[in-house]
C-alpha cells in the first residue's frame, strides 16, 4: 500500500489566534495534532511544545530503539504504540514544567492525538478531545474517546449525545497535557487495509461539521489535502467558532504491482530510463 496525506489548520471565523498545531512526518508515517488551551499565546506555546516534543522523541528513538520509555506503557502494546505513548507522557512533562518555570504560562495545556503507521499497523496515542477517525467502506468510526465532561456524562447515561452537542460545557476537559505532572494516555491499535482513510482533527471541526458530512467529504474527495481544505471550509461555513485543524491520511493500493513491473522492464529493454519508484 501507498500512504498519501495532507493537513490544513485555520484560525476560524471567531478566534484571532490559532492555538492548534499539527505535523506530518512523511519519512516515519507519523501524524500529530494538538489543540492548545490557555488564552493569548499560551495555548499556542503548549500545542507547539507538545508536537515538537512528540516528533523529536519518536525521531530520536528511531536512531536509538533502546532509549528509555516515559510513563508506564501497557505491556500488551506493540513497540510503536509504546513509543508513541512515551512521547505523549514526555510532552505532558515538558508542558507542565514550562508552566511551572514561567508564571505567565500558568494554566496552559493542550490536547494530543498522534498516529504512527508501520506497514499495515496503526498506533494511536491520545489525550483530550481532538479525535481520530477511521473511514472504511463508507463507515466512519471514531477511534478515540473524548476526555471531556460532556462525553463522560454521555458514557454514564446522564446526557444524550444530542444534549451533549448543545451543552455549554463542551470545552471542559477532564484530561489534558500540562494540567498535572502525570497523565494517563489512551492508546489504540488497528490493522489497516487498502482504501482506509484516517482523519485527525481538532474539536473546531467536530463541533461545526456532523459525522455524516465528514464521511461524505472524505468519500467524495480523494486528494487528502483537498479533503482537509473542504472540511475546514465546511466548519467555517457553519460558523467557524474555533480553530480548525484537519489531517487526512489515505492508504492507496500501490500501483507498482507485477503489471507495472513488467511495463518498467519492457521500457528498460527498449532503452528507457524506467522508474525508480515514488513516495
Amino acid at each position: 500500500m501507498r500512504i498519501v496525506s495532507g493537513g490544513v489548520s485555520d484560525v476560524g471565523r471567531v478566534r484571532t489566534n490559532n492555538e492548534d498545531c499539527f505535523r506530518i512526518v512523511t519519512p516515519l508515517n507519523l501524524f500529530v495534532l494538538s489543540d492548545g488551551m490557555g488564552g493569548e499565546a499560551h495555548g499556542e506555546i503548549a500545542s507547539a511544545l507538545a508536537v515538537e516534543t512528540l516528533v523529536k522523541h519518536c525521531m530520536d528513538t528511531e536512531k536509538n530503539p533502546a532509549a528509555p520509555f516515559f510513563g508506564q506503557p501497557n505491556p500488551g502494546w506493540n513497540a510503536r504504540t509504546k513509543r508513541l505513548a512515551s512521547a505523549v507522557y514526555l510532552a505532558n512533562k515538558n508542558i507542565f514544567q514550562s508552566a511551572e518555570e514561567h508564571p505567565e504560562q500558568h494554566g496552559m495545556g493542550a490536547t494530543m492525538t498522534a498516529a504512527w503507521i508501520e506497514g499495515v499497523k496503526l498506533s494511536i496515542a491520545h489525550v483530550g478531545d481532538s479525535r481520530a477517525y477511521l473511514l472504511r467502506s463508507g463507515n466512519l468510526l471514531q477511534l478515540t474517546q473524548d476526555h471531556s465532561l460532556v462525553a463522560e456524562q454521555v458514557r454514564r447515561g446522564i446526557l444524550t449525545a444530542a444534549e451533549a452537542d448543545e451543552s455549554d460545557m463542551q470545552s471542559v476537559l477532564l484530561r489534558a497535557l500540562g494540567a498535572q505532572p502525570e497523565i494517563e494516555v489512551d492508546a489504540e491499535e488497528q490493522v489497516l487495509i487498502a482504501r482506509d482513510v484516517l482523519l485527525l482533527c481538532s474539536d473546531g471541526l467536530t463541533r461545526m461539521v456532523t459525522e455524516p458530512e465528514i464521511a461524505g467529504t472524505l468519500q467524495a474527495e480523494t486528494d487528502p489535502t483537498k479533503a482537509a481544505e473542504r472540511l475546514v471550509s465546511l466548519a467555517n461555513e457553519n460558523g467557524g467558532a474555533d480553530n480548525i485543524t484537519v489531517v487526512v491520511v489515505r492508504l492507496e493500493t500501490d500501483s507498482k504491482g507485477w503489471f507495472s513491473w513488467l511495463r518498467r522492464g519492457a521500457q528498460k529493454k527498449t532503452g528507457g530510463n524506467g522508474s525508480t519508484g515514488g513516495k
